[in-house]
Formats: C-alpha cells, sequence, structure tokens
C-alpha cells in the first residue's frame, strides 16, 4: 500500500523499521528530534546487509557504503552536508 507507515520499534536507543511483511528488518539506526542522527544500516528482505552512512541533524553526511548480496561493498559515496 503506498503510504504505508513501516512497523517500527525502538530498542537499546536504535530506532528499527520492518519490511511491509513487519517480519524482515528493512533499516536501523537512532533518531534525535524526529530526524535520523550517526550510522544507520539498510537491509534487503533476506536480512543481508544493502547500504550504510551516516546523518548528521536529518541529512547524509561523508562515507555511504552500498553492499552485493554477498555483503561485500561495491559501491561507495561521499555525501557533502547541505550547505
Amino acid at each position: 500500500m503506498a503510504g504505508q507507515e513501516k512497523k517500527s520499534e525502538i530498542v537499546d536507543g536504535f530506532t528499527i523499521k520492518y519490511h511491509a511483511d513487519g517480519t524482515s528488518r528493512w533499516s536501523k539506526g537512532k533518531v534525535v528530534d524526529g530526524q535520523p542522527e550517526g550510522y544507520w544500516e539498510w537491509y534487503r528482505k533476506d536480512g543481508t546487509l544493502k547500504r550504510s552512512g551516516h546523518f548528521a541533524s536529518g541529512e547524509p553526511v561523508g562515507e555511504w557504503i552500498t553492499y552485493d548480496t554477498s555483503g561485500n561493498p561495491y559501491k561507495t559515496t561521499n555525501r557533502c552536508p547541505a550547505a
């Protein structure tokens, strides 16, 4: 469904969101004042790591890594904070 909110929970200060099926983890990271902050990870439905990177005040910053289906890094992007 379009616009459907992902199931989420907070565990040890980390916000964990789940894929639409509600069983497999979609993302994990900290939220401060309603915005992503610090290191975050995203996962495929099979549980393998898909992408990781950092946020500062809700903006992507620094090195972001995309992983192949075996969990090996295959693309790195450097994100500059918004001016």
